[in-house]
């Protein structure tokens, strides 16, 4: 049974909290209801729209703990206790229930089955968190962040001053175990490798605009490196040896994506369509030689059965005559040298 339900389209109903880092995910919309069992048991969920995929699952990221437990509900999923947080598309989903029990993830795993899908480049996540690496990787702890408010509540290595929003760029951070502590990667992605390497100046002056083999280098709060569009900036309590070897795990390889519909399915493939157009022209063709045979036979057939009756009738036969009967005689008449002298046309009435 349903209780109290909730639209809105305005972020700070979602969570007033946060507010403005569901704005930077281009949040669209929130609804939330509360469901009652007969036996009492509760069900609250909450869901919040975005405008693409990867609004929805930096809000993921985003709300997502190091001591949750992975599941397979949806997209990407994770619970701790009675809480389950997942997403689906560009829908996240909070639920939480009263007790939990064992029918509470099939009964998610139903709904994220309903839950509409985004079309086009709409449904691709950023391309660039996959070159974060995965040794030491600490569970839980990949953030995926589009804005300045998100970014100051991590603790990243370098402000949002120096990452330059406003440059379109992204930003994954992190946690990984080494030898030597615990370090934080903070991976930055800018449209272009120009724009990484002026960004790169922001940080080290030091450093030159012109594009080369990536280098490390380190501060006294951290070390970086370029490689290709990307900005990687570790930091922590780990030795700056242990730095290096993670920041030396990311390595920029450029791969070619589809981001734009190529229309090359069967009803906009252009060889498909000449090959239905020769079909067509075969069908009007062989329909219009049906239709001539059919329509001289049937003349034929009303000739031989009702002769001047319904075709070729007499009255239907006449025609203007002038009645001329003008016989022209030409005659040609030779000279000496053999060319034609005259020609004389005689009119004659035969009559």
């Amino acid at each position: 049974m349903q209780g109290s339900a909730q639209t809105s389209t305005n972020a700070a109903v979602a969570d007033p909290t946060n507010a403005a880092v569901l704005k930077e995910y281009r949040f669209t919309d929130f609804a939330s209801s509360t469901y009652t069992r007969d036996d009492g048991r509760t069900l609250k969920i909450r869901a919040a729209r975005f405008a693409d995929a990867s609004g929805a699952f930096g809000a993921y990221t985003f709300y997502l703990q190091p001591e949750m437990n992975r599941e397979e509900i949806g997209d990407q999923g994770s619970s701790l206790g009675p809480r389950v947080l997942f997403y689906r598309g560009y829908v996240l989903v909070d639920a939480q229930f009263s007790q939990e029990s064992p029918m509470s993830a099939s009964e998610l795993r139903e709904l994220a089955g309903v839950l509409p899908r985004p079309r086009g480049s709409l449904a691709n996540l950023p391309g660039f968190i996959d070159f974060m690496p995965h040794r030491g990787y600490v569970a839980n702890t990949q953030k995926y962040v589009m804005g300045p408010a998100a970014l100051a509540t991590m603790s990243p290595p370098i402000s949002a001053d120096l990452v330059d929003f406003g440059a379109s760029s992204e930003v994954t951070l992190g946690r990984y175990n080494t030898e030597s502590g615990e370090a934080t990667l903070m991976l930055i992605s800018y449209p272009t490798n120009q724009m990484a390497a002026d960004h790169l100046r922001r940080i080290d002056p030091s450093q030159s605009p012109k594009a080369g083999v990536a280098k490390i280098a380190c501060t006294n709060a951290f070390c970086y490196k370029r490689t290709g569009p990307f900005l990687a900036i570790a930091a922590g309590p780990a030795s700056n040896s242990d730095v290096k070897s993670l920041l030396g795990m990311v390595n920029y390889e450029a791969t070619v994506t589809w981001n734009e519909n190529t229309y090359f399915d069967k009803s906009n493939n252009i060889g498909a369509l000449l090959v239905n157009i020769i079909i067509l022209c075969f069908i009007l063709g062989a329909m219009a030689i049906v239709a001539g045979v059919a329509f001289g036979g049937f003349r034929i057939l009303m000739k031989r059965w009702f002769p001047d009756k319904i075709f070729d009738r007499p009255e239907q036969m006449e025609f203007i005559s002038l009645h001329l009967t003008e016989v022209v005689e030409v005659v040609v008449e030779e000279s000496g040298q053999g060319g034609p002298e005259g020609i004389r046309q005689t009119p004659q009435n035969p009559g």
